[in-house]
């Protein structure tokens, strides 16, 4: 959002279709906004302001006008309204690419470009969402199940295998051919990065300067297609929930994760994700959660290979006197991070 400029003014007064898209206007006594070309004659300029997309005017609290119909003008914002309202039925690229005027391979790099995620992670998100709220609410599990849209609960289990992470080969590979967006935010504990491919979160660093940052997620994904997520997109809204979890003492989000590592790391991640937030375990504690009581070593070995901070929760585990042991971000935010989960829970 921001103050109208003299063009922008005169896109509005001239009616100007070429501007259809580009900005948007609202007008904060009506609680409106509208396309250039809107029909509609034009509040006062003191009343007026300008966005760049239809998502933030509907932040500032805003609704699309009725005559104009300001929303339905960019088809990714119709196409994900579209998924979130058909959430519960099969939807293929194919059929997207059709209502949105676009080829399946500019859907699909666009989608993911402007929210973070894929339309099929996105879609796939929001399933699995519905069945997350139905067993919640009771329901038996293969009720759930097909009322969340999957069919079979096969197809329940090839999803959830889907996000354990990329294959080995392409994780070996240095990430070639994967899309990964990210995001850096700053946070109480400095500077914080987040990256995510089309199944979900793959890395969330520490770091005292971008420069830092993004050392670290080329050394990790050295031939991947990295791509800086507008502040619009989903990936944006995961890192400021994380954000507002860390400095504000929020929930921690429910995002989905994309794991990179050995069946043994990703048993050991799993179980850090089980650990209660104000809870702490020592590393043998948690060898034996994971039914390996003398693979103490191991287990610490695969915390520090964990590169999804505090979405996998590797700082709740202190050595056996109760030290801090080590943590790959730096003691201070260990620590820090402990007493305000503690203080959260008290």
């Amino acid at each position: 959002m921001t103050e109208i400029s003299n063009t922008n003014l005169n896109a509005i007064r001239d009616r100007d279709a070429s501007f259809d898209g580009k900005i948007y206007y609202g007008v904060i006594t009506t609680g409106v906004y509208c396309k250039p070309s809107c029909g509609a004659r034009p509040a006062l300029v003191e009343n007026m302001r300008i966005f760049y997309d239809t998502e933030t005017a509907q932040k500032e609290g805003l609704r699309a006008c009725k005559r104009c119909k300001p929303d339905e003008l960019n088809p990714l914002f119709f196409i994900k309204n579209y998924i979130s309202e058909h959430s519960d039925k099969p939807i293929s690229l194919n059929n997207l690419s059709e209502l949105s005027g676009l080829s399946p391979h500019h859907l699909q790099r666009k989608f993911k470009k402007q929210f973070g995620i894929s339309p099929k992670a996105y879609h796939n998100g929001l399933r699995f969402n519905n069945l997350k709220r139905s067993l919640k609410e009771g329901d038996d599990i293969s009720g759930a199940i097909y009322e969340a849209g999957f069919g079979s609960s096969s197809r329940v289990y090839e999803q959830i295998d889907g996000r354990i992470g990329m294959t080995p080969a392409a994780y070996r590979a240095g990430g070639k051919g994967e899309d990964i967006s990210y995001a850096i935010r700053q946070c109480v504990l400095g500077l914080i990065m987040m990256a995510a491919t089309d199944r979900g979160v793959c890395m969330v660093q520490f770091g005292d300067t971008e420069e830092e940052l993004m050392e670290m997620l080329k050394t990790e994904y050295p031939h991947a297609n990295l791509y800086k997520t507008p502040p619009s997109s989903e990936l944006s809204s995961w890192i400021e929930a994380l954000d507002d979890h860390i400095s504000h003492g929020a929930p921690r989000p429910d995002v989905p994760l994309h794991l990179n590592g050995t069946a043994f790391q990703i048993r050991v991640w799993r179980f850090l994700m089980s650990v209660k937030e104000g809870d702490v375990l020592s590393y043998k504690e948690q060898a034996t959660g994971i039914g390996k009581p003398k693979a103490v070593r191991a287990v610490a070995s695969a915390n520090a290979r964990n590169k999804i901070g505090v979405l996998i929760p590797c700082h709740r585990i202190l050595r056996g006197n109760g030290s801090l042991g080590g943590y790959r971000w730096g003691l201070e935010r260990k620590r820090a991070l402990i007493d305000a989960e503690r203080k959260a829970v008290s």
